[in-house]
Order: structure tokens, then sequence, then C-alpha cells
């Protein structure tokens, strides 16, 4: 199983209503392309003194196959809704790992 992994610190003047469009609008969205078999939403706990509050986003694939298919069909559609919903106030990364055990 492949993990994707997208690290999103978020500038606190709108950290509540990202969540909230995260959990009604963009992952029902992605998981909607059915690249994916789940994914979870987890705040990073510790946080340094940087103005925003981090979120890591983690989607399952079955496949590596999965996860290229997605990228060159949809991430970008995804990616630049995301951009016009908090234009200037999100930083991410993005981290793909494989599933051991």
């Amino acid at each position: 199983m492949i993990l994707f992994n997208e690290t999103v610190n978020i500038d606190n003047t709108v950290a509540a209503e990202w969540l909230q469009w995260m959990q009604e609008t963009h992952i029902p969205a992605v998981m909607a392309t059915t690249f994916f078999l789940k994914y979870q939403i987890a705040k990073v706990m510790d946080e340094e003194e940087n103005g925003g509050t981090t979120y890591a986003i983690q989607y399952y694939a079955r496949h590596m196959e999965d996860l290229m298919e997605y990228h060159r069909e949809h991430d970008k559609t995804m990616q630049a809704k995301m951009q016009a919903q908090y234009p200037g106030k999100f930083v991410s990364f993005r981290t793909v790992l494989e599933v051991v055990g």
C-alpha cells in the first residue's frame, strides 16, 4: 500500500474555515477520483511559533500506479482549487511512503 502525505501549514486566520473546506469539499473531491481507498487528517501537535496550524492529510492507494495516475489526471486541478480558495495563506509539502507493516 502507498501512503500519499500532504503536510499543510495554514494561516491561523483561516485555519478553522480551511479545515471545514478540506473535510466537506476538497477531500471528498479527491476521494471521488477513486484512486484512494481511505484517508485521514491529523493535526501536528508540536507546533513551532510560525503563525499557522499544521495538518497532515494522508491518502492511501493500493499501488504506486494508482497514485501516479491520480497525479497525471487530477493533481494540478486539485492544487489549483486550494490555491484559489486560500491564496498566500498556506505552505505545503508532500511525501510518498510505502506502508511496510
